[in-house]
């Protein structure tokens, strides 16, 4: 066996321990171009290693937004800005390509009735967030305070905090839908009390910061919460009429006029 053929022989398994696989997968056909074309040897390499390091950052990009729970229908180019005249497509771009706000600890609030986008608005921000790099956790609030509520019973709230600290963005949709006794509201306040100016928050609520009184039991936790939610925020009002009422207004429903005909 010649010194080439051993060479190409060993060339994947070093491959698999050095856990490159995209090389792995492409060196003979690169190799082969490499030599029909007279590479220099840096040329060669530097091919290669281009491959492996966007397919690396591809995968990391995959692994990061399956880990969001954002919902995967939603982006930018998908929300009718048009609809909603009070959130602006620049300012939105600005968030979504700007570093400082998340560095900061900075929160983001939309406020709005049910079905002008709210939900839609802030998942495309953070799948744009994704792509820029930088870490989203998706989730209902009411799940995840059932989540630290049982952190708390098993002594584990720390660790649960730490863990959702891995996160540059926590979005905690649905955030006045829920009504919590003394005990959840407080792991609520906890966890907006351990990221304030460190880790930023996102959420949005259907009622304004006045009937927060139903989410927090007491006035002063209310206050406090709001505050420190505030501080250090970008608000989008999105007081519109609902998308989804405005749609079904808007459906001339032809097939249901034929059903209703035809049980005439």
């Amino acid at each position: 066996m010649s010194t080439s053929t051993a060479d190409a022989a060993r060339l994947p398994l070093m491959l698999t321990d050095l856990r490159l696989p995209t090389i792995k997968r492409l060196w003979t056909d690169i190799a082969a171009q490499s030599d029909r074309e007279a590479w220099r040897a840096e040329r060669l390499l530097s091919v290669l290693f281009e491959h492996e390091m966007a397919e690396r950052e591809a995968r990391r990009l995959a692994r990061h937004r399956a880990e969001s729970g954002l919902p995967p229908d939603k982006s930018l180019d998908s929300f009718d800005f048009a609809a909603v005249p009070t959130v602006s497509r620049p300012h939105v771009a600005a968030l979504v390509e700007g570093d400082a706000w998340l560095e900061q600890g900075a929160n983001l609030l939309l406020f709005g009735p049910p079905g002008v986008g709210k939900t839609h608005l802030i998942a495309a921000i953070g799948h744009g967030l994704i792509d820029r790099g930088w870490r989203v956790l998706f989730t209902r609030t009411g799940d995840l305070v059932q989540r630290l509520q049982a952190a708390r019973r098993d002594l584990r709230l720390p660790a649960e905090l730490a863990r959702l600290d891995r996160f540059d963005l926590l979005i905690l949709d649905d955030f006045s839908y829920v009504r919590r006794d003394q005990a959840e509201s407080s792991v609520l306040f906890e966890l907006i009390s351990e990221r304030y100016e460190r880790k930023s928050i996102a959420l949005t609520a259907n009622q304004p910061f006045s009937a927060w009184d139903q989410v927090f039991p007491e006035a002063a936790m209310t206050v406090a919460a709001v505050d420190r939610l505030v501080h250090h925020s970008t608000i989008f009002e999105m007081n519109v009429e609902s998308y989804r009422r405005k749609t079904a207004a808007t459906d001339t429903s032809p097939r249901t006029r034929t059903k209703v005909s035809k049980r005439k």
